[in-house]
């Protein structure tokens, strides 16, 4: 989500001087003002006792410049015994609740009575036994060039670079954290969530479960009448549904991420204005009906389908500091609500450096699905397959690319058997990422290389 407008920011204190009457009636009070508040109550939930952050840090960095001179109205108030944040105009109007349960995450709560405040999945807490593997980063790159990659993805000039990681052939070769974030910090990837989503629907497929390009396979579409869109149409944003995206408060996306109790059913009753396949349009309604349709091969409830997904994907990969979250309905958030460490994230990208199998050999999805997942959907202009971006970046040939708002970036780079994985927190500023990512490949040694290891330089990686 871009920066809320600041036009809409002003509107709002005026029509807040205005009086309630009108703010309840216009789109500014039905919309952007539960929007803003329900941005707040959640983002601080999530990154204070998903990711550990600071709640103050936290909401400084991720909420408040999205909210611009809102931001002064709004109000939040933290139960850390209950795992409970509310966030209210003043403290007092169009309050909205979210909650925590351990290993799902927090959910906006609406009163629907399809909340289960009791369900847990609680990770396992252990500690990422992946350590930085020193002879083959100095084997591999030039030590003094990768160390001053990292120096400036952390150039203090507004980007807010949380956490990187880089893996090449499968081994950690550098990483660097921000104050308060550490390798086991699950940091909200936003829209790479979409990503998973791809990749699930990869596993469900090696399984024999699914077939993406099948008719009638999501419920909340068949229960509409629309059981003729794939789930294949929909991680190619060629729904066909009118749920756009404008980042700014006011549209169908942040309506549903931040007001709706049942998001599947909000995206699937939206007006049809094309044909399924005809029409690229980029929207996470699509992706939140597309991993809908995932579940019913998952489990019954929210707490039972994680515990399918660590079982058949996250463990596997040894993703154990992963938490997907729920809407109130129980419909997990396959668009924009996965947090992973940098490790994870990274970890992610490198199943399918690996062909799609997991460091044991497992093929966990289709060898080709990576051809899958990287092939460009017409309309897109060549940029998007299904869940992976592909935009110029001036990486090598064949690199794709997990994407997520506020610069949240793995690059999967298989030409060089390299994963680059950037985090963090940055509004309108340019976040540096791809320079990284481009630092990262020019500080590789060509593979026959002789010389001597290069001394750390500027704080190890």
């Amino acid at each position: 989500m871009k920066k809320f407008l600041l036009g809409a920011a002003g509107v709002l204190v005026v029509a807040i001087g205005a009086g309630a009457v009108y703010l309840n009636t216009s789109p500014i009070g039905t919309i952007f003002v539960p929007t803003g508040t329900g941005i707040t109550a959640k983002q601080t939930c999530s990154l204070a006792f998903v990711s550990g952050l600071d709640a103050e840090r936290a909401r400084a960095l991720y909420v408040d410049p999205l909210l611009g001179d809102v931001a002064d109205l709004i109000t939040t108030d933290i139960d850390y015994e209950t795992g409970e944040v509310t966030a209210g105009v003043l403290g007092l109007f169009w309050r909205q609740t979210a909650i925590h349960r351990d290993g799902l995450g927090c959910t906006l709560v609406h009163g629907s009575g399809d909340f289960d405040p009791d369900a847990a999945a609680p990770v396992s807490g252990a500690r990422d036994a992946m350590s930085l593997d020193i002879a083959h980063r100095d084997a591999s790159f030039d030590t003094t060039a990768l160390t001053a990659a990292l120096d400036a993805a952390f150039t203090d000039d507004g980007r807010h670079t949380l956490a990187v990681a880089v893996l090449h052939d499968g081994r950690l070769v550098a990483e660097r954290y921000a104050d308060g974030v550490t390798e086991q910090s699950p940091m909200h990837g936003w829209s790479m969530t979409k990503s998973l989503a791809a990749t699930l629907a990869g596993v469900l497929t090696q399984r024999g479960l699914i077939d993406v390009h099948a008719e009638g396979q999501v419920p909340a579409l068949a229960a509409a009448g629309r059981p003729e869109i794939t789930v294949d149409d929909l991680l190619r944003m060629t729904g066909g549904l009118a749920g756009y995206e404008l980042q700014d408060g006011t549209d169908p996306n942040s309506d549903m991420l931040f007001t709706e109790s049942d998001m599947a059913a909000f995206a699937a009753t939206r007006e049809q204005i094309a044909a399924p396949g005809e029409r690229w349009e980029y929207q996470s309604g699509n992706t939140v009906l597309a991993g809908s349709a995932l579940e019913p091969f998952l489990g019954d409830t929210p707490a039972q389908e994680i515990e399918t997904i660590r079982a058949w994907l996250l463990a596997p990969l040894s993703m154990n500091h992963t938490v997907l979250e729920a809407d109130e309905a129980g419909t997990l958030q396959w668009s924009s609500y996965m947090y992973a460490s940098a490790r994870d994230w990274a970890r992610l990208g490198q199943l399918y450096v690996d062909g799609g199998r997991s460091p044991d050999g497992t093929q966990l999805i289709p060898e080709d699905w990576i051809d899958y997942v990287s092939a460009p959907t017409p309309g897109s202009d060549g940029d998007y397959g299904s869940g992976f971006w592909m935009y110029e970046t001036g990486l090598p040939d064949g690199t794709f690319i997990m994407n997520g708002f506020q610069g949240q970036y793995a690059f999967i780079i298989p030409a060089e058997n390299l994963v680059v994985v950037r985090l963090g927190a940055n509004h309108s500023q340019p976040d540096g990422a791809s320079e990284f990512a481009n630092a990262v490949v020019a500080a590789r040694r060509a593979p026959d290389a002789q010389s001597e290891p290069v001394p750390e330089a500027g704080g190890a990686p």
